[in-house]
C-alpha cells in the first residue's frame, strides 16, 4: 500500500477526500465572455478552472492578472484554478517556456487563484520555476499531462504520475484518448495503481471522449480525486453537464 495521502484544502474545498471535487472550466476569450459564464454556473462548480489560453489578451500578463483578480471577485468564494493549456496538449495557444513560465507565476503571484495548473513536460527549469513561486505564495500546483492520440501502457501512465508528484506537485492529473474500451481499462488500472501503492497527493485521471465517459462518472471507485464537468461548452472532449454529474457521483459516493 502507499502512503498516506494529503488531501489540498481550499476555500472550503477538499480535493483527494470524501466525495469527487467537480471542476468546471470557463473558457471566454473576453471579460464580458467570461462574467457571463461565472453567472451561468449557478453553484454547481466545487470549482472553477479558468482557461487562460482562450483569452484574447494572453499575451499581456497584466491584462491576464487584473483579469484573474475579476474572476475571485465574481465567483465570490468559489476557488480558481488558472489553466493555460498549451497548443502541444490540446489547448489553444503556443507559448515559448521562458512566456509560460512568466505567466503562470505571475498568476501564481497575482492574489487572485487558489490553484495554477503546470504542464510537467515543459522545460524542467521553467516547471521548477512556477512551482517554487506558487508555493512561496501559497497556491497549489496541479502537475498535468494530456494525450489526445491514445492511451499509453498502465505501467507509462503510473511512472507520469510518480513523475508528477515527485516534482513537487500537490495534485496530480492526466488525461488521455481512448481508441478502445480496452484503453479506458487501462487508465482505470493506472489510476488503481496509483492511488493504492504511490499516491501521497491527490490524483486526477480521466479518458476522453465518448469512451471515456465512465471514467469521468466512476473514478473516484479507482482512486480518482475529481472530475471535470461543464456548464454550456465543453472545453475538453467528453465532459458531462456538472449537475448531472454531481447526481451520479453522490450516488457511488453514497454506495462505497
Amino acid at each position: 500500500m502507499g502512503e498516506a495521502i494529503t488531501p489540498v484544502r481550499v476555500k472550503g474545498v477538499t480535493i483527494g477526500e470524501g466525495a469527487p471535487t467537480v471542476f468546471v472550466p470557463i473558457t471566454g476569450s473576453t471579460p464580458e465572455a467570461l462574467r457571463d459564464q461565472v453567472d451561468a454556473l449557478d453553484g454547481r462548480a466545487d470549482l472553477v478552472e479558468w482557461r487562460v489560453d482562450f483569452f484574447t489578451a494572453l499575451d499581456d500578463p497584466d491584462a491576464v492578472v487584473t483579469q484573474a483578480r475579476t474572476l475571485a471577485e465574481q465567483l465570490d468564494g468559489v476557488p480558481l484554478l488558472a489553466t493555460f493549456r498549451t497548443a502541444h496538449e490540446g489547448g489553444e495557444a503556443s507559448i515559448g517556456d521562458g512566456n509560460y513560465a512568466t505567466l503562470c507565476v505571475a498568476l501564481a503571484a497575482s492574489g487572485a487563484v487558489d490553484l495554477v495548473d503546470v504542464e510537467y513536460r515543459r522545460d524542467p527549469a521553467a516547471v521548477r520555476r512556477i512551482i517554487e513561486a506558487a508555493h512561496a505564495h501559497g497556491v497549489a500546483v496541479v502537475a498535468s499531462n494530456h494525450d489526445f492520440d491514445g492511451t499509453p501502457a498502465r505501467d507509462d501512465l503510473v511512472a507520469r504520475l510518480r513523475a508528477m508528484q515527485e516534482s513537487g506537485a500537490d495534485i496530480c492529473k492526466i488525461a488521455v484518448m481512448p481508441n478502445s474500451t480496452a484503453d479506458v481499462l487501462t487508465l482505470l488500472d493506472a489510476t488503481r495503481v496509483m492511488h493504492e501503492e504511490h499516491a501521497r497527493v491527490p490524483i486526477i485521471t480521466m479518458s476522453m471522449g465518448g469512451r471515456g465517459v465512465i471514467s469521468r462518472l466512476a473514478g473516484q471507485v479507482f482512486g480518482s480525486a475529481a472530475t471535470f464537468g461543464m456548464v454550456g461548452t465543453p472545453s475538453a472532449p467528453g465532459q458531462i453537464d456538472a449537475a448531472e454529474l454531481k447526481t451520479v457521483l453522490a450516488l457511488l459516493d453514497r454506495s462505497q
